[in-house]
């Protein structure tokens, strides 16, 4: 049976409409919070009030009723001054210009299914005797995670008629220790870092020792609780998804007084999901708030994913190149022995790896091999795509990547980021021939995720409200406004907005006795009122988000199917996006060489 994935020339067409939306509405996602009202942001983009904006969010049955477009607009946009001037055109564009809208996804179920029959068998994968329940050694994300991949790795495994597995940017080891376990696969989990292998390798040996996971688990009873929570999700997200947005809306509508206790709360939530203990978050810089960063450090948290920081080679001490050698030497001498992993079938490696790497000389006995990632950052994603079309030993790849903002752009007039010319947007031919650029804001604002802003998530709004009227402070007062010194968090320890203003301009080594706290309190009454622009505005960037993505991601999905030696490929939404925001999977094939 043939796999039913998406023909090429359609794809190219769906990656067309969605360039055309995203050149007119880009401009929103790409403009920078810090300076919203040093550059009247609101009234450079919108001939709307925030109000309105805020309603036609909030009012799911505005987004669905189908409205003939004013004339002379392209997508809400007025055609001569490029400003929205109709919010509900925009709305309903955006969601027309999503993933799900678009066409363009396989579902899971239908990916299982086609694996299943071109297997010639009804089994997913082949299991141990003892089996663990992820829920067992990780917290609830993780293990939704990681049960979801570790089914769709076992059949491609199964497919390919292979029984390894590498595992890039594997972090603790969540995933390879489920797959060797669970499905008795050789895994070979690869991090550029050394304290994450070691981390990794000492994690399954305790998990090994001490778990009570190994129990196998009763498959009707298991049947029956996702069933039944499929069900519940199902039936509750039809409600929250409409009630959400009202409920966060009203809220940031009130008055900053009535916001000081959410605002506390938001700090304490803020450091709960820090506690974590796998909150290892994208390599944010927490200094860097002019550039943009605090934009996701304070809003948006929560949907960061784990992963690892790249450190590219050169960027390495001495000492550490040696230490990674030196524990590869001693993994390879152990095996050599005889003593390939008695217990288990997990191999933790420190490496930076690109499609260059040559994989059998850091893995003496790789054989033919399924190449999986869950949550690469930035780059690392489309390089682990960029590996599988080009080494004849790996059979399949399962890419799922995050970090949007550490992505580098091939055009991108700064060239921030790229190793050795090598970008990470974009990575087919289709879009490399059209020069195709988002922005490192628009990036960031992929990041961002409206399923649960629209389950009442909410955006701690204040922070970046403090960051802007700052910047205006420094306009009006001090001829430093651009400087190269970052005002970091500071939002997080400053009692008032008079507190956090002159905690920002020590910080930047400015005199803050020149104003008065009268002064400072003077702009926070001027500029209160006009909060609701930046709510608005913010939750368009959420409304936007999943469009950029969808862009990133047919572009990785068009750039397997490029690939001659690529016999199928396809874009599947693997979790929900709930519990985890980035949700989709890119999944390719080799031709069979048996």
């Amino acid at each position: 049976m043939a796999f039913n994935d998406i023909p090429v020339d359609t794809l190219k067409r769906k990656i067309d409409e969605l360039k055309r939306f995203l050149s007119t509405s880009l401009c929103i996602s790409n403009a920078h919070t810090v300076d919203f009202y040093t550059r009247d942001v609101w009234s450079t983009f919108m001939c709307v009030s925030p109000d309105d904006v805020l309603y036609a969010i909030s009012s799911t049955q505005d987004r669905m009723r189908a409205i003939e477009e004013k004339k002379n607009t392209t997508f809400g946009f007025c055609n001569a001054s490029k400003k929205l001037v109709d919010i509900s055109a925009l709305l309903r564009a955006a969601k027309a210009h999503c993933l799900p809208a678009l066409g363009v996804c396989m579902q899971l179920e239908d990916l299982m299914q086609n694996l299943r029959l071109m297997t010639g068998d009804t089994t997913a994968g082949e299991s141990s005797d003892k089996v663990v329940a992820p829920d067992e050694f990780m917290n609830c994300k993780k293990a939704h995670e990681v049960q979801a991949m570790s089914e769709v790795v076992a059949s491609l495994a199964k497919y390919c008629r292979v029984k390894q597995v590498i595992d890039v940017g594997s972090g603790k080891g969540y995933l390879c220790s489920y797959l060797s376990m669970r499905f008795n696969l050789q895994v070979f989990g690869i991090d550029s870092s050394s304290t994450n292998t070691h981390g990794a390798q000492e994690r399954n040996r305790k998990l090994k020792k001490f778990s009570k996971a190994y129990q196998k688990p009763n498959k009707a009873t298991r049947k029956q609780t996702l069933d039944s929570e499929d069900e519940s999700k199902q039936h509750s997200r039809n409600s929250e998804n409409s009630e959400g947005i009202k409920n966060f809306i009203t809220e940031e509508k009130q008055s900053f007084e009535a916001r000081a206790d959410s605002s506390a709360l938001s700090k304490q939530v803020t450091n709960d999901l820090s506690a974590l203990d796998n909150a290892e978050e994208c390599p944010l810089d927490p200094n860097d708030s002019d550039s943009g960063s605090s934009f996701l450090s304070m809003m948006f948290l929560d949907v960061i994913e784990d992963v690892s920081p790249r450190v590219h080679p050169s960027q390495l001490s001495l000492e550490e190149r040696e230490k990674r050698k030196r524990e590869n030497l001693e993994r390879k001498a152990g095996e050599g022995r005889g003593n390939i992993r008695d217990d288990g079938l997990f191999s933790p490696l420190t490496s930076y790896v690109t499609a260059e790497t040559e994989l059998k000389t850091l893995i003496t006995e790789l054989e033919d091999a399924v190449l999986v990632g869950l949550h690469t950052c930035g780059d690392l994603a489309p390089s682990t795509l960029r590996m599988f079309g080009a080494k004849q030993e790996l059979r399949a790849v399962c890419s799922v990547g995050c970090c949007y903002h550490l992505l580098s752009e091939e055009f991108d007039q700064d060239r921030q980021g790229c190793v050795v010319g090598v970008c990470g947007f974009p990575v087919s031919q289709y879009l490399k021939a059209q020069a195709c650029f988002c922005g490192r804001n628009a990036r960031m604002s992929a990041c961002l995720a409206l399923e649960r802003v629209s389950a009442g998530g909410g955006l701690p709004m204040e922070s970046l409200f403090y960051r802007a009227v700052l910047h205006v402070i420094l306009r009006d007062h001090y001829d430093c406004f651009k400087s190269e010194k970052r005002v970091g968090n500071v939002y997080s320890k400053a009692s008032s907005f008079v507190d956090y203003v002159r905690r920002a301009l020590r910080k930047l080594d400015l005199d803050d006795t020149k104003l008065s706290d009268g002064d400072i309190q003077s702009y926070h009454e001027h500029y209160s009122p006009r909060m609701n622009e930046m709510v608005a505005f913010n939750m368009l960037k959420v409304i936007l988000a999943p469009c950029i993505e969808g862009l990133i991601l047919l572009d990785r999905l068009c750039y397997l199917k490029e690939q001659d030696n690529v016999s199928h490929s396809a874009l599947v939404q693997l979790f929900d996006p709930l519990q985890s925001p980035r949700c989709y999977a890119v999944v390719g094939i080799k031709e069979s060489t048996v």
